[in-house]
């Protein structure tokens, strides 16, 4: 049952409903097992963060900055701050020294939270380039404290300051003055292509979203949900502020690297995800397809081709599928399939929400194929996440997002830009009111920067608009789609296509090196390290291989004809990837130009030799 009630009661009136109840789950490394919390303790907590932030002097819509990965004390801060009517300001826990000082002095924070050491450490390295910062409170009893650090305090002692009682009636004057014009959040955006924007998100923006999804998502009191994505991100913030209002319990992943230890302890029945966790999935599979027996592969395989017929054939477009086929699913679905779910931790799943990038409809059908219930979805951090998604149970298309939510208007502009309208849409960015003004015309449009179109009720993307490349033979290319299909190989880790101007696709590949090394073992390859794996012909001719293979369905001109194989990932440290794991494409062009160039001098190279030797043949 949805309590969708303002954000700074929520928590407590679920309290009351739900009292001793598991309002979330942790896992307590030092005591090694998952901890609940349960509402009454969620409400108390909550309520303590309240009283202390007043204690600590913070003010109506006052912002409140949490610099931390995923842990109970950043929802116990977001509630405790919506209940004085301050606003939160997440950061990524992976962001630079630079982000953070640039991000706490435009929204002039005053009170920061960190996580662990490392945002502890980033904070006091870039603390005197930030004047308004007065408070530094440290959520892990592990972190070290500098000895000339003044600015910061341990959590239990900053709860500590909610005990004298002073602030009381300020707080339930506060709590009766809320409304929804005030702003939650604001939201910096990652940054593929300049600095941050902060988004402004109001409460009344969350309660319309909970609304309008309340509609279509059947989640309910009995679902236990795996927070995966950082709360720093919109769609894993939305959604889990909407679990928690229809009453179901989160289990909070405190380390991202141990998302699959967390999947087969807690057996989630929901997790929203991007469909880079789902690729993983997929090469896993492909990889024990590859070194299973042969009976091993061969029930996989038709495992999944039945399973995928019978969704993509028939279930997804609302048909009852023939009786041999519907019987061969079951079998399937009770053993093999049923078997990868277990091995996943999944199989109590009700539903998978996954956006943030494109899925590809291999990726689509093989998750569908596996009894897995993705629900494919698109939206932006402007939008409160959600703009479309499927909806569970009901008709969808291979390569939609869905149908748009109710209340929401959407239309089409130049060059089929997706335009939006409604109560969920932002109101603009922080202190900048030359971008609002570029995002949101006149009439109250906001400019997504997608380009997209409708068919029978679905929306469907066609590229970035800003991302398009063009050749320099005049033919238009969408990277993003392109770079989509490549990484469902499972010896293709990450991909950047390079396009623009350029007379062909070539692509920069990072590939899987444990499977690189394992392949080179198999057959009898020497190579020192990864750079020497890279450069192997025989690694190099197997991968070219793989990919033709993966571009088949692939216009000639959009096709890959040249790449080249690099020894070390894309990282955020190295500044190639912004927080959410985007590609900043201007970075990893500028450190990889000479590459670049290589691919490109070498094919004009390799014409020019071919159009001597045709000469040489004709004369």
């Amino acid at each position: 049952m949805l309590n969708n009630c303002h954000l700074s009661q929520l928590i407590h009136t679920q309290a009351k409903r739900y009292r001793d109840r598991p309002a979330m789950s942790y896992r307590d490394y030092d005591m090694g097992r998952w901890v609940a919390v349960s509402w009454h303790e969620f409400a108390v907590c909550a309520e303590r963060v309240s009283h202390a932030l007043l204690d600590l002097g913070v003010a109506v819509q006052e912002k409140v900055a949490v610099f931390s990965q995923n842990m109970p004390q950043c929802l116990y801060v977001d509630f405790g701050a919506y209940a004085i009517r301050a606003v939160t300001v997440p950061f990524y826990a992976t962001s630079s020294g630079a982000q953070v000082a640039y991000m706490v002095n435009d929204a002039e924070v005053r009170c920061l939270f960190v996580g662990e050491q490392e945002q502890y450490d980033t904070v006091l390295c870039v603390a005197s380039l930030c004047p308004t910062l007065e408070h530094v409170v440290i959520f892990d009893r592990h972190v070290k404290r500098r000895d000339n650090d003044s600015l910061s305090m341990y959590f239990d002692e900053f709860l500590a300051l909610s005990d004298c009682g002073r602030h009381l009636d300020e707080l339930r004057e506060r709590a009766a003055a809320a409304n929804y014009d005030d702003l939650a959040n604001i939201l910096y955006t990652s940054g593929t292509t300049g600095a941050s924007k902060g988004v402004m998100l109001t409460h009344g923006m969350y309660h319309e979203a909970f609304r309008a999804n309340a509609l279509v998502l059947p989640v309910t009191e009995h679902d236990v949900v795996l927070n995966f994505l950082p709360f720093t991100h919109v769609f894993e913030r939305a959604w889990s502020y909407f679990c928690l209002a229809q009453g179901a319990r989160l289990a909070v992943n405190l380390r991202p690297t141990d998302v699959q230890r967390s999947m087969q302890e807690v057996h989630p029945t929901c997790m929203c995800a991007v469909p880079r966790f789902w690729e993983k999935v997929y090469q896993g599979v492909q990889d024990r397809m590859d070194t299973g027996s042969f009976l091993e592969r061969r029930l996989i395989r038709d495992a999944l081709e039945v399973g995928g017929r019978y969704w993509a054939d028939y279930r997804s477009k609302g048909k009852e599928p023939p009786l041999p086929l519907k019987l061969k699913y079951n079998f399937y679905n009770r053993t093999i399939v049923n078997l990868l779910r277990r091995t996943l931790g999944l199989e109590r799943a009700n539903f998978f929400p996954t956006a943030g990038a494109a899925v590809s409809p291999e990726l689509e059908r093989f998750v569908h194929a596996a009894g897995i219930n993705m629900v494919v979805g698109y939206g932006l951090t402007e939008s409160t996440a959600t703009v479309s998604c499927d909806v569970p149970g009901g008709p969808s298309s291979l390569g939609s997002v869905g149908r748009p939510i109710e209340g929401l208007e959407i239309k089409f502009g130049e060059n089929d830009e997706i335009l939006l309208r409604g109560k969920t849409i932002t109101p603009g960015y922080y202190k900048k009111e030359t971008t609002t003004k570029a995002a949101i015309d006149a009439d109250g449009w906001f400019h997504t920067g997608d380009a997209g179109y409708m068919k029978d009720g679905e929306l469907f993307l066609k590229e970035r608009i800003k991302d398009l490349f063009k050749t320099s033979n005049g033919k238009y290319i969408a990277p993003q789609m392109i770079e989509s299909k490549l990484v469902i190989d499972k010896y293709i880790e990450q991909a950047v296509v390079v396009a623009d101007q350029y007379k062909f696709v070539s692509a920069l590949i990072v590939p899987d090196y444990g499977l690189l090394r394992r392949y080179a073992d198999a057959h009898g390859l020497e190579a020192s390290d990864n750079a020497a794996l890279c450069r192997h012909p025989e690694i190099i001719r197997m991968i070219a291989g793989r990919l033709e293979m993966l571009q088949q369905e692939l216009a000639h001109y959009e096709q890959v004809k040249r790449f080249v194989l690099l020894p070390e990932p894309f990282t955020i440290a190295n500044g190639e990837l912004t927080n959410t794991l985007k590609v900043k494409r201007s970075v990893v062009y500028g450190r990889y130009a000479n590459e670049i160039k290589k691919i490109y001098e070498d094919a004009e190279a390799e014409q020019r030799a071919a159009e001597a030797e045709q000469t040489n043949t004709e004369e």
